[in-house]
């Protein structure tokens, strides 16, 4: 496995930022994708949006998925202060846990499952969490739940991770190139996380800067 860059390595945080301009829209309005309803707790729909570019692409994707599979859209914007929540969260709990890890390794850890805010790809509208359905709209077996924790799943929520099923690793790869060849970049400790014109899409594939950069929904 080639080594992981975490959202919290400063290479990412030093990407600049060109924001574009690009509007979110409503992926429920504006596509044919099947969305989930499990992040759709709040009453603006936050979690249904998405930037226009990101999601021109994953209908690309979903066209070059074999015949019986669909895209099933979980989560796309998360609001800034929604996502300084799930990281601090997280990070408590991993330091509770470890109360020998300095500020730094809580703070790395933390970022294998929740980005840290100031550089997060979902508040800038520009990255998504996705799975494979069936033509009846049946999640298929990915080898983990959707945000299974790295503790949780003793490390098979990393997409290249071995210890899943045949079946699983078929339904990964498929999705993977679906995705890439649209011009996503995978987060590699979530086999679910996708985004792309964010910071960490830019040092993925050598872009001189991001597009998108965090904003509220407005």
């Amino acid at each position: 496995m080639t080594e992981i860059v975490l959202m919290s390595d400063p290479k990412v945080a030093a990407v600049p930022v060109h924001e574009c301009g690009e509007r979110l829209v409503d992926v429920r309005r504006r596509s044919p994708l099947l969305v989930d309803e499990r992040k759709g707790q709040d009453s603006a729909g936050a979690f249904a949006h998405m930037r226009e570019g990101v999601l021109d692409r994953l209908l690309k994707a979903q066209a070059q998925l074999p015949q019986g599979m669909r895209l099933l859209f979980v989560e796309g914007y998360r609001p800034p202060s929604l996502q300084r929540r799930y990281f601090d969260e997280y990070a408590a709990q991993l330091r509770a846990e470890h109360p020998e890890w300095a500020a730094e390794q809580v703070r790395s850890a933390a970022s294998r499952y929740v980005s840290p805010p100031e550089i997060a790809p979902h508040s800038a509208g520009a990255a998504v969490d996705l799975t494979l359905a069936d033509a009846d709209g049946r999640e298929l077996d990915m080898g983990t739940r959707m945000n299974a924790t790295p503790e949780e799943s003793a490390g098979a929520c990393y997409t290249q991770a071995d210890n899943i099923s045949i079946e699983a690793r078929s339904h990964r790869d498929i999705l993977s190139a679906a995705l890439i060849a649209a011009g996503l970049v995978n987060y590699p400790t979530e086999w679910w996380h996708w985004s792309y014109g964010d910071r960490y899409w830019a040092l993925t594939t050598g872009a001189a800067a991001a597009p998108y950069g965090p904003m509220d929904l407005g």
